[in-house]
């Protein structure tokens, strides 16, 4: 999740459109679709590796914010990394653009949830590329990043048929309350921070998180915004455990995790391992020197980072990929 739960809104409905293909590199394909349908389509790529498949393939779901397609973070364009590298070891990529970027009014003075926002239309992803041709509808991964990768679990089970879920820096059950707390209590930390304006926005957020905190289920239909978020956004992610969900998933689990990222911690992804240890079909990956958006560093990860061009480590992407083809289909 990015800095400051302000820019955590979203929502997106995904349906077949038409498409525009593109050759890249002379081998992978790029079709430009349009999810959904008039006035509100949004746009997408589907990335599709050389030959006629069918392919196993992958629904990326977006972190916080209004995120475009390739989840752009300054000068770097993580889902389009992992759009390329996977499908050069022949797996298909889905992407999208979040309906917070593109339609920012249309949930607007009501209340929503992450249903609204993430969950309910990753899953019409999931069925959009059970009906592409070139796809193999036994084997359509979902791979999640940040609060994506949190709300995967209940993608997967709310389906009931995807072969697997890949969680990029996923929280367990910390609340998004405490991260962005903690968080700024790091930046504090770090040589040559604005200490004193950091604090001044812990201050200013502090009333506004004890509301959070005490609210009910009978605010739940109230559309007054409470850092960036209705109750009902808060309420449902405060009922909500990932790590209870993934515990009853059947399906193969993959936890990646960047020994440098500051927004979610080691501690986080040690949560993960730990409650998770016994069973045998998750998998976890640790690296030392990736941060959130497991790019490559060799100093503590702070914001200004996320301005400098680097790209996904082929590490992580070729992890991923044995993985995902790796996978039998049920």
């Amino acid at each position: 999740m990015k800095n400051g739960i302000a820019t955590m809104t979203g929502l997106l409905f995904l349906a077949s459109g038409p498409a525009m293909a593109q050759t890249v590199d002379g081998a992978v394909t790029e079709n430009e679709v349009y999810l959904g349908s008039a006035p509100t389509a949004l746009a997408g790529t589907l990335t599709l590796p050389p030959g006629g498949g069918p392919f196993p393939a992958v629904v990326l779901v977006h972190g916080s914010g209004p995120q475009d397609r390739d989840e752009s973070i300054g000068p770097n364009r993580p889902f389009r990394d992992l759009a390329a590298g996977l499908a050069a070891h022949g797996i298909a990529v889905l992407r999208y653009e979040k309906r917070t970027r593109t339609y920012p009014m249309s949930f607007a003075n009501r209340p929503f949830t992450v249903d609204d926002e993430t969950v309910d239309d990753a899953l019409v992803a999931v069925d959009l590329l059970r009906k592409t041709r070139q796809i193999d509808g036994r084997r359509i991964v979902v791979i999640g990043h940040s609060l994506g990768a949190m709300l995967a679990p209940r993608i997967a089970e709310r389906d009931g048929n995807v072969a697997g879920i890949v969680l990029l820096a996923g929280a367990t059950t910390e609340s998004l309350l405490d991260m962005v707390d903690r968080q700024m209590n790091y930046l504090k930390s770090v040589p040559g921070a604005d200490t004193l304006a950091i604090a001044r926005q812990q201050q200013a957020i502090a009333p506004l998180a004890a509301r959070i905190r005490a609210l009910t289920p009978a605010d739940s239909a109230s559309t007054q915004l409470l850092l960036g978020a209705p109750p009902a956004y808060w309420l449902d992610l405060n009922a909500y455990d990932p790590l209870a969900v993934t515990k009853r998933l059947p399906i193969p689990v993959l936890v990646l995790h960047g020994g440098r990222d500051y927004q979610l911690t080691r501690e986080g992804f040690e949560q993960w391992r730990s409650e998770l240890a016994g069973q045998n079909n998750v998998t976890f990956r640790l690296y030392p020197s990736l941060n959130h958006y497991f790019i490559h560093g060799d100093q503590p990860s702070v914001p200004s980072e996320y301005a400098l061009p680097g790209n996904v480590s082929r590490e992580v992407i070729d992890d991923v990929a044995a993985w995902i083809n790796g996978i039998t289909p049920r």
